[in-house]
């Protein structure tokens, strides 16, 4: 009953060797170190599936592809919790007929989109019918373009009618502005997480991560969806989704 949607990319870090990424990847990853049952709906280029699909399908949930073109490539830098990002290649869009691939007894569904253009709002009215939905935000405010990333709030707002949860990295959450809707999440990186849930809002702490925290955000967002499917409140999801990051990039 646990669905995740997204376009797989390919990303170098630092300079380094080209490797997996997306957020169906790393919210699978978060999802095999729950035990959770989920289901991970993605794409990619058919010229990238000999490499990519090895090291999704070895995380051990099922998978289902949906044909694709193109696939989503970024590079990255770091320094601490600030990160420097170029969009080099943009992914696939997201379609009704792609929203139709999710099954039908779903009824909570991760949104893991990589820029605004991965999923318009008539495939997210099309997503959440019969279902609780939590949005990544970066999906809300990235523009598709090649070159550095740039984040600007020229997106529809009648996106936020089919949301049940918003997760927003402080950054994006700036740009966001005011949100109504049942379930926000903000995460601070090292400085962990704000839930505003039930009129109400707690901060949540974590730890700095050791290691580089590329995904920590897609990770987060699938232990949160988990937890809250699983029956967990707003709160103590959270608190789950940041031990499961903090396991994951320890």
């Amino acid at each position: 009953m646990l669905a995740v949607a997204g376009n797989l990319s390919i990303d170098r870090v630092e300079g380094s060797a080209p490797r997996i990424g997306g957020g169906s990847f790393h919210a699978a990853r978060a999802l095999a170190a729950l035990g959770a049952q989920a289901t991970i709906v993605t794409r990619c280029a058919g010229e990238d599936r000999d490499f990519l699909q090895p090291q999704l399908e070895a995380l051990g949930l099922p998978v289902r592809w949906l044909d694709g073109d193109r696939t989503a490539r970024f590079s990255f830098s770091y320094d601490g919790d600030v990160r420097a990002m170029n969009v080099d290649a943009i992914g696939e869009t997201w379609t009704l007929r792609d929203a139709q691939a999710i099954d039908a007894d779903v009824r909570w569904l991760h949104v893991a989109p990589l820029l605004r253009s991965d999923f318009p709002v008539e495939t997210i009215a099309e997503l959440t019918r019969g279902r609780r939905l939590l949005l990544d935000g970066q999906g809300l405010v990235r523009r598709p373009q090649v070159g550095p990333l740039e984040l600007d709030a020229d997106f529809d707002r009648d996106v936020l009618r089919h949301v049940t949860v918003l997760k927003l990295a402080v950054e994006e959450a700036d740009v966001v502005g005011d949100v109504d809707v049942p379930e926000l999440v903000v995460t601070f990186g090292s400085g962990g997480s704000l839930v505003r849930a039930d009129g109400r809002e707690t901060h949540v702490p974590a730890q700095p991560l050791p290691r580089d925290p590329t995904g920590a955000g897609d990770a987060f967002a699938a232990a949160y969806v988990a937890s809250r499917a699983a029956g967990e409140p707003p709160v103590a999801a959270a608190r789950r989704a940041t031990d499961v990051v903090t396991t994951l990039l320890r």
